[in-house]
């Protein structure tokens, strides 16, 4: 039973990470700097001073722990590695990407991005996958899952730039409808 609390503890630490270092930091009284790290010590005592204890074994835990890579330390420094609403810059070269990046989706909003490609909608950047199965999970959290097809290559001999976050998920700031290859019936 332990096991499945840890768990779910380990979860709901890294959701308040994510809300926090990506998304509200003002919230709970932080300032990220301009590429968005913060003290490790001010991010557990703000989370402390709002009712939200974090162990530095927790935070260690779910750095280390998260399989996608969500959170980078730096000495006395954590930021999340991608997916902020709120403004950084998170200082990454551009990159060139692989022939083929993919998007995971679910069949609702397939007629918007049909007509307008894909946006960031409150993020920074679009974000893509290095493969299938990486974007079938990120669609299938909204759903069953539709992963779509980016023509990386063409994107980029037009002038598009890409960057990859040190998590591996490739960012771009749009995909024009022209780009996406969508799948065919089945």
């Amino acid at each position: 039973m332990k096991e499945g609390n840890d768990d779910r503890r380990t979860v709901k630490v890294s959701k308040y990470l994510s809300k926090h270092l990506r998304h509200q930091p003002e919230r709970i009284g932080l300032t990220l700097d301009e590429a968005g790290w913060v003290e490790i010590d001010t991010l557990l005592a703000a989370a402390a001073a709002h009712g939200f204890r974090i162990t530095r074994d927790e935070l260690d835990h779910v750095v280390a722990g998260n399989d996608k890579k969500r959170f980078a330390v730096e000495g006395s420094r954590i930021r999340a590695s991608q997916g902020h609403s709120v403004d950084v810059d998170l200082g990454l070269p551009p990159a060139v990407p692989p022939a083929y990046l993919y998007h995971g989706t679910v069949a609702r909003h397939l007629g918007a991005i049909r007509a307008e490609g894909l946006r960031p909608m409150n993020r920074h950047d679009v974000h893509l996958s290095p493969d299938r199965e990486t974007a079938t999970r990120v669609g299938a959290r909204r759903g069953r899952p539709v992963v779509l097809g980016v023509d990386a290559e063409a994107m980029r001999r037009n002038g598009h730039v890409f960057y990859v976050s040190a998590n591996g998920v490739w960012l771009t700031r749009s995909v024009p409808p022209q780009y996406l290859r969508f799948p065919g019936p089945h």
